[in-house]
């Protein structure tokens, strides 16, 4: 016993020297890039498992068309990237294998299909590694139920917290298995601004900062102090601490959810109440996500690979809504505002004030690639 004890002594030794040098880099300020000076822009497409390439193939068919000047120029590259799929990386033993790792490096940013991680074993997920090695620090989640009043943005905190560390924990062999929780004041500091910044550029008065600071005191009880610190610059701002139990029954509240605007929270209650909030706008199907950093920027849908609908023969009618969205978002990110607003206007008709095809996921509803096509016919009518 004595002998296991002195080697999780020594790994967790290692981790913390790790996250200190992490922590170092943080603090070294870069400037957000500026997608107007670059030429060509390039984007990269990755299709990911179960359904994601079929998703990012119908998502691709709006772009190409959105974008047909700048590509026809060439002041717009959209390149696929291969290789980032489970049975490749579970062959390599790597996450995100170091050759597709560095084809990714050379996009600007990334429109990215699901992709799987196992139960178990040692593989981290692809996604929480992309975040780290790309510093996609904000996962900007938005949610929006107009008829009932709700506009809501979250700002999950999307490199430290559970995640950072998630396969990285250490087990003691039939007593115990501890994992890791790391909060860092430069990782907060940032999230905190980067929700502080929307809500001031949107017009916004309202920031729930969602925690378990009463139970987790020395992460989250770091998270909350340093969020209420950087909201002191800006006192239009109301910034108010909730507990993530009762703010996971006040989404359920109709007496209550409509006074919410935006939520910077921390990764894994940012993971799980977004997911909530989206099944309230019509399911996970329907909600996009921006993975956003100073140098790159990563846009996905916010649910996984389907692997039951590939099983079940139903790939062909899964809903591509998810990816539509965070296009819609990629292209506001980059600026192209007048794509962006078509393509959100067309999803507004055939998603919400038309609706004359629909997605089930069963063969009842609309296939994937039919309703592409009735988002491109909406398209050319705008």
């Amino acid at each position: 016993m004595n002998e296991q004890i002195r080697l999780a002594v020594n790994h967790f030794e290692n981790l913390l020297r790790q996250q200190l040098e992490r922590v170092s880099r943080l603090e070294e300020t870069s400037q957000p890039i500026d997608y107007a000076t670059l030429s060509p822009l390039v984007i990269g497409v990755i299709g990911g498992d179960g359904i994601g390439p079929l998703l990012v193939k119908q998502t691709r068919r709006l772009l190409d068309f959105l974008l047909q000047d700048e590509l026809d120029e060439g002041s717009v590259l959209i390149r696929n990237i291969d290789g980032l799929t489970l049975a490749r990386r579970q062959k390599l033993g790597q996450a995100v294998p170091q050759d597709t790792l560095e084809a990714i490096k050379d996009c600007h940013v990334l429109l990215k299909g699901p992709t799987e991680t196992p139960k178990g074993g040692s593989l981290e997920s692809a996604n929480v590694t992309l975040r780290r090695e790309l510093d996609l620090y904000a996962n900007v989640r938005p949610v929006s139920l107009p008829q009932e009043g709700i506009d809501w943005t979250f700002f999950r905190e999307n490199t430290e917290g559970e995640y950072v560390l998630g396969s990285s924990g250490l087990e003691i062999d039939g007593k115990l298995a501890m994992d890791f929780k790391v909060t860092t004041d430069a990782g907060t500091r940032r999230i905190a601004r980067a929700a502080l910044e929307f809500a001031r550029k949107n017009g916004k008065t309202k920031l729930a900062i969602v925690t378990k600071a009463n139970i987790m005191k020395k992460t989250d009880g770091k998270f909350s102090r340093l969020v209420h610190e950087e909201a002191a610059a800006y006192p239009e701002i109301e910034a108010d601490d909730w507990y993530i139990d009762i703010m996971t029954a006040n989404l359920l509240n109709p007496a209550i959810r409509d006074s919410f605007q935006v939520f910077v929270l921390p990764n894994l209650y940012g993971d799980i109440l977004t997911d909530e909030a989206a099944q309230l706008q019509g399911g996970v199907g329907t909600a996009g996500s921006a993975n956003l950093g100073d140098r790159y920027a990563m846009f996905e849908a916010i649910h996984g690979s389907a692997p039951r609908m590939i099983e079940e023969g139903l790939a062909d009618y899964c809903n591509p809504s998810s990816l539509f969205r965070a296009a819609w978002m990629m292209l506001v990110h980059l600026g192209k505002q007048g794509a962006a607003d078509r393509l959100g206007r067309a999803l507004e008709i055939c998603l919400e004030s038309e609706k004359r095809l629909v997605v089930t996921g069963d063969r009842q509803g609309a296939r994937c690639d039919q309703f592409t096509d009735y988002v491109l016919e909406t398209l050319q009518q705008l």
